[in-house]
């Protein structure tokens, strides 16, 4: 059975510059089964409730800005979902989720890019599944939860986000992508690697409150809401395993995980 993963997306230049997080993320295809088909919580679509995407054709969205050319002329298409969007957005409702299904949008950088590495082919069907910051981790964790059935169907789980994303440090000068990691990244990235083995769920829950530095390293949750959908639907008594840590820029952690 797949196990549902956690992966930190980095900045969209991921795609393209030389890092650990990029070598990683191109040999994960590899680590696995091939799913049948990949299922994508993203930080970059935020929705009142819970959406899939279902479009025409995965169209690529270059959802940033002040990039190089480069970038711009990267495009990934795979094959849409629809079926497997409308079991799931029946599975949702029957759990208690008011999900719908958006015909228009496409894959955002915080799917295309690490699947462009990690399944370059594009030839599995991919779906996102959107997030709803306002409600917090306890929410997606039980929206992970009723996706949970999916792991025996051979759909592979991504959360996408962001270990830690206190995007507001680039306003104060931009590091280089190798400097030494932040003190405080260091201490509130150790703090959930901890309660992530120990499967301390409450803990984790209420980080915020209780990791160091919680609300400095995510300032907004969009970026590590990711993490509580891959863990719900691992299902009951899924042990994490770290796949991947590196930092960038002193303050971005780029670790992996996965949950089985």
């Amino acid at each position: 059975m797949l196990p549902t993963l956690f992966l930190s997306h980095g900045a969209p230049m991921t795609a393209l510059t030389d890092t650990p997080a990029r070598d990683f993320l191109i040999g994960l295809g590899g680590l696995f089964a091939r799913p049948k088909a990949i299922l994508v919580a993203s930080a970059h679509w935020e929705t009142e409730l819970p959406m899939l995407n279902v479009p025409a054709r995965n169209d690529t969205i270059h959802d940033f800005y002040g990039f190089p050319k480069e970038l711009y002329t990267l495009h990934y298409m795979p094959p849409t979902a629809p079926e497997l969007a409308e079991r799931i957005a029946q599975r949702l409702r029957e759990t208690g989720f008011a999900a719908g299904i958006d015909t228009e949008r496409g894959l955002d950088h915080g799917a295309w890019v690490p699947l462009l590495l990690a399944y370059p082919a594009a030839d599995i069907p991919v779906l996102q599944i959107s997030v709803q910051p306002h409600l917090g981790p306890a929410h997606h964790f039980a929206l992970g939860a009723a996706l949970a059935p999916l792991r025996a169907e051979g759909v592979l789980v991504i959360g996408s986000g962001s270990f830690t994303h206190d995007l507001r440090r680039f306003r104060r000068g931009m590091p280089e992508i190798d400097a030494p990691e932040a003190k405080d990244v260091t201490a509130f990235s150790a703090w959930m690697d901890a309660k992530l083995r120990e499967g301390d769920l409450q803990a984790l829950l209420d980080y915020r409150a209780l990791a160091p530095f919680g609300a400095d390293e995510h300032p907004t949750e969009e970026h590590l809401l990711p993490l509580y959908v891959a863990m719900g639907a691992a299902g009951p008594g899924a042990v994490a395993r770290r796949l991947h840590s590196s930092t960038e820029y002193a303050f971005l952690r780029m670790d992996a995980y996965e949950f089985a």
